[in-house]
């Protein structure tokens, strides 16, 4: 019978054993040392549950309980020398030690029984033998011979294996190893392989097997017809070049400059994963203000659906439930939704803007780490900010192995002064080079010659409900005011200059509630171009160029401006004549002045090509000849680089009906809305053609929003030490921080795990689950409707009046006999 143990507090003895600092390494300990010593100190404390497997007292197998995860991790115990045991843990795996809390917990409890620490020091010898993987430096395939090992297969284990610290299997004979397991077993020795051991021989062999496969089909590489053929639009070469590298490697990094094409070079990736290795289910993880982009792009490139992750845990689960390609959520809902994704079981894992997981302790890290996949391409512009450890947390997604422990590292390239302190890095080349295999970096400079002379991107934005409520309210005027025009031909000047204010309204309504209310600074596009901004400025010499028509907007920017300590020029049309040069001037001649804000006013007549290559359009005027003299500002004869423009747009609004309606018209609204003509009212034919764009612009739209979410913050100091050797990632040295970020983390919590809702988990268990849950799949789609999440068919919009509606399908008989029979039951059985 299996045999449990729970392990006490530490005892007098132990509390008399000098303790080690985990900040501060004993000068005369080396460091692998005071790691493992870490780990005993720790794991010696612990509250675990032990459970013996097998039938040996001191060599078998165990299962360790930690109470406070309600994890449980599988320990074998061979010996009391390091690497003689083995833990199914996390930090066992990675941390290069050949020991983690759980093996050392297990050895101090089997130690205190009788006989137990000579048994360990004598070591294991069974009539069993055992293939596993050795985690100790690089990972190697290892046999530990039982003392029946067939004398005959003797000849066959001496050609794969070499007698080195173990028998260990050489990599060139992989491909012979399930030979070698099944004539092993048909001579009746017992042969006990670990999981890991033979996932990692598959894992090695399959990259083999793609790097064949790749070549046979694109056999000159990025310039293959085939895979200039792979997407509805043709790649550049140095696009195409990163999609097959990031094939080759089966899990790649993409940390390209802004700009490039990152997304376009993942969907391309993902396209060969499923052509030539079957991969059915892609996902995407990437900000909120993104998801539809996404969806957009992968319709756009490859014809393949794409579904938008999101609404109540009821609607997401039914989301995931479908069929299709692709399936698109956000960071904040990873942690949450972690059972969904597992059961979906995603073949491709693409992570977009990934500097958003550079901290390894916030909550969407941690949850990423735990999706598996056979393939993964993660997408990032700026792969090291501040400090080395970022690159680590995201490298670690990719290839949790290719850095080795983070411990080790951190050792090897920190540089410390006597306090402590990291004061800088060394041979960070080495760590570049240990990255080559998997990461692929291209800056714009490296690849001018293949960029046209300007691509023009443009990236939809939710809004929030408070935007949503001030664009609604004006919306509604204007429906009214174009009924009323539907009904009698005719509108008044009064109506005229409603409609022009509404109209107004709703395009300052999709920058920030704060250009209606003057108050609120509730708005997506502000924070989302500081975001682009801190990519963009990872190049010192980047400078950018950002036009709004409402000074407004331009207040809103300067408030994260100052945040950020990026230094600007502010061009409007309240500037003196006689400052505007000295403010161009500047912009040209101050590198600490990496930002061009301006109005319309600074649309025209300005030259800035020789300081800016990019130009950030928060919003856009009607008039399209308007947009090209903002552009022109930067794109124009002199410009030695491409231009890229970026153009702000809330989904879902009067912006985005401006982009199918308004693109190929010209001037009408010019006059009305961007101060071309001095005219306000209009009569005859030209209101009958004002008023019909009106009403496609702004009748046909359905405004999204989110909720506003609190960024992920990572888990606070005291918890990081309390869980520095924990069982989801090895033992990691807190960094240091300055005095004044100590005070502004201080007091501040991390967001805690979501639990499923009470109902959610009644539901689960209640004979009324079914019902139940087609209720919260009614709430979630109407909600996700309002949130534009998703267009739902049960709500509809009237296009004369703009009133939305519900519209419910009605179900079968049976369907609607057995819920009504289930609620005669529930109300009969009422007291």
């Amino acid at each position: 019978m299996p045999r449990t143990a729970t392990a006490k507090r530490r005892t007098a003895a132990d509390s008399a054993e000098p303790r080690l600092s985990r900040q501060r390494k004993p000068q005369d300990l080396p460091t692998d040392d005071w790691q493992r010593a870490l780990r005993r100190q720790f794991g010696r404390e612990q509250p675990f549950v032990l459970e013996n497997l097998g039938d040996d007292p001191v060599f078998s197998e165990f299962s360790v309980f930690n109470p406070d995860s309600r994890r449980r991790y599988r320990v074998a115990i061979r010996g009391a020398q390091t690497g003689d045991n083995h833990c199914s843990c996390p930090d066992f795996a990675t941390n290069d030690l050949g020991t983690c809390k759980h093996i050392e917990f297990t050895l101090a409890q089997l130690a205190a029984q009788p006989h137990g620490k000579a048994t360990l020091t004598a070591g294991f010898r069974g009539s069993f033998s055992e293939l596993f993987l050795d985690y100790a430096g690089l990972r190697r395939i290892r046999l530990r011979l039982g003392s029946e090992f067939p004398a005959d297969l003797q000849p066959m284990l001496r050609r794969l294996f070499v007698d080195a610290d173990g028998w260990q299997l050489l990599a060139q004979h992989f491909a012979e190893l399930p030979q070698f397991i099944e004539q092993v077993r048909a001579s009746g020795h017992d042969l006990r392989c670990d999981e890991d051991a033979l996932c990692f021989v598959a894992e090695v062999r399959d990259g083999e097997v793609r790097q064949q496969t790749l070549a046979a089909a694109y056999p000159l590489g990025a310039d293959s017809p085939e895979l200039k053929a792979l997407l509805k639009t043709e790649l550049y070469p140095y696009q195409r070049a990163g999609a097959l590298f990031a094939a080759r490697a089966g899990r790649a990094l993409i940390g390209d400059e802004m700009g490039l094409g990152k997304t376009v070079q993942a969907i391309a990736a993902s396209e060969i994963f499923a052509r030539h290795f079957a991969a059915e289910r892609v996902l995407v993880i990437c900000p909120t203000s993104l998801k539809h982009q996404w969806e957009r792009e992968f319709v756009r490139f490859t014809g393949r659906h794409a579904t938008v992750i999101g609404g109540l845990r009821a609607v997401r689960q039914a989301r995931y439930a479908q069929e299709g390609f692709c399936k698109i959520t956000n960071y904040e809902t990873v942690s949450r939704d972690l059972d969904l994704i597992h059961a979906w079981a995603p073949d491709v894992v693409i992570v977009d803007e990934a500097q958003r997981i550079k901290n390894w302790n916030t909550i969407a890290a941690r949850a990423l780490k735990r999706i598996a996949s056979p393939y993964a391409i993660v997408l990032t512009g700026t792969p090291l900010e501040n400090r080395l450890e970022e690159l680590i947390s995201i490298v670690q997604f990719v290839d949790q192995y290719r850095l080795g422990p983070t411990w080790r590292l951190l050792d090897r390239h920190q540089q410390r002064d006597e306090r402590g302190r990291v004061i800088g890095y060394r041979e960070l080349h080495r760590i570049g080079e240990t990255l080559v295999p998997i990461m692929v970096r291209r800056r714009k400079a490296e690849v001018l010659e293949q960029l046209p002379e300007r691509v023009d991107n443009t990236l939809f934005l939710p809004m929030s409900p408070l935007q949503a409520e001030h664009h609604e309210e004006n919306r509604d005027i204007v429906a009214r005011i174009v009924h009323r025009w539907r009904h009698t031909g005719f509108l008044s000047d009064k109506d005229q200059l409603r409609l022009h204010c509404s109209l107004q309204n709703m395009r300052m309504a999709c920058n920030s509630s704060f250009l209606i209310d003057h108050e609120t600074d509730d708005g997506y596009k502000a924070d989302e171009l500081i975001t682009l901004l801190d990519d963009l400025f990872a190049d010192p010499q980047a400078k950018v160029v950002v036009f709004s028509q409402w000074l407004r907007t331009h207040e809103l920017i300067v408030r994260r401006l100052r945040q950020r300590g990026w230094e600007h020029v502010l061009f409007h049309g309240g500037v003196p004549g006689e400052q505007r040069g000295a403010l161009v001037e500047r912009f040209h001649q101050d590198p600490a002045c990496r930002l061009f804000l301006s109005t319309d006013a600074g649309g025209v007549g300005l030259n800035l090509q020789h300081a800016a290559a990019v130009v950030v359009n928060m919003d856009l005027p009607w008039n399209p000849a308007v947009l090209e003299q903002r552009i022109g500002r930067v794109h124009r004869l002199g410009q030695t680089r491409g231009v890229q423009v970026i153009n702000f747009v809330a989904r879902g609004t009067i912006e985005e009906g401006m982009l199918s309606v308004l693109a190929f018209k010209q001037s009408l609204f010019a006059g009305v809305l961007d101060g071309g003509e001095s005219e306000v009212v209009l009569q005859g034919t030209r209101l009958s053609k004002f008023m019909e764009t009106v009403e496609q612009v702004s009748s046909a739209v359905e405004v999204p929003c989110e909720e506003p979410s609190q960024e992920e913050l990572p888990v606070e100091a005291s918890t990081e030490a309390a869980s520095a050797i924990d069982d989801e990632a090895e033992y990691r040295e807190p960094a240091p921080v300055s005095a004044a970020a100590e005070t502004a983390v201080a007091g501040r919590s991390a967001p805690a795990e979501q639990p499923p809702t009470a109902a959610a988990s009644a539901a689960a268990a209640d004979s009324w689950a079914p019902l139940l849950a087609a209720g919260a799949q009614l709430l979630g789609e109407l909600a996700a409707a309002s949130t534009g999440e998703r267009e739902s068919p049960w709500v509809q919009t009237d296009p004369a009046t703009g009133q939305r509606y519900l519209r419910l399908p009605v179900p079968d008989p049976q369907t609607v006999q057995r819920l009504t029979e289930g609620l005669l039951g529930l109300l009969g059985g009422r007291k």
